[in-house]
């Protein structure tokens, strides 16, 4: 985890040592998260909600990097056989990704880069009795969000992104590796000055 943070490092001052004045932002959407595992498990997906703040730099006309960070509600949910009783599993993280993009004239944006989170608590639900068990949980971890993004020329923006979760995130010593995976779908708000918007 080490190196991931030396990592990040070296390419935000890299992109960094020419940049223009960032233009800060707030946002927010919904996710869509789920589990994968290395052997035959499987559970459902579950729905969660993001928000933060962002920082938009320029570091030419055509590339930028946005750092982010979010608060993350994720998890997954799976039924019981027999009962139809859910166990859903809540886990809140704050989420820093520090993402590359190519922008376009028409204001599309392609993004990815590297994402670090910090689990904030882990709760297990089932049925009206809710579960502790963050200590189930690894924590920092490693993923990889990939993404499409639109700045409109009034400063407000759409972005869909996946995040592909790299780091096992089970940390209970069965054995089992839990890879966390999370679609998002953002709404921002990009604080830039007029002439900035129109150019990208």
């Amino acid at each position: 985890m080490k190196k991931i943070s030396a990592f990040i490092i070296s390419v935000f001052l890299l992109l960094t040592a020419k940049a223009q004045q960032p233009h800060f932002g707030v946002k927010g959407g919904v996710n869509i998260s789920t589990f994968h595992f290395n052997n035959n498990s499987s559970v459902d997906s579950k729905v969660g909600l993001h928000a933060g703040i962002l920082a938009h730099i320029h570091a030419s006309p055509t590339w930028a990097l946005q750092p982010e960070l979010l608060y993350s509600l994720e998890g997954a949910q799976q039924t019981l056989p027999g009962n139809n009783n859910k166990i859903k599993y809540n886990l809140h993280y704050i989420n820093v990704p520090v993402l590359l993009q190519y922008m376009f004239k028409n204001g599309f944006r392609l993004e990815g880069g590297p994402q670090i989170g910090f689990l904030l608590s882990a709760k297990t639900k089932t049925g009206n009795v809710t579960v502790t068990n963050g200590d189930n949980y690894k924590s920092p971890t490693f993923s990889i969000p990939l993404g499409l993004g639109y700045l409109s020329s009034s400063g407000i923006g759409l972005d869909a992104r996946y995040v592909f979760g790299v780091s096992d995130i089970n940390d209970s010593n069965t054995g089992t590796v839990i890879q966390s995976n999370v679609f998002q779908l953002g709404l921002f708000y990009q604080v830039s000055d007029t002439k900035m918007r129109r150019r990208h």
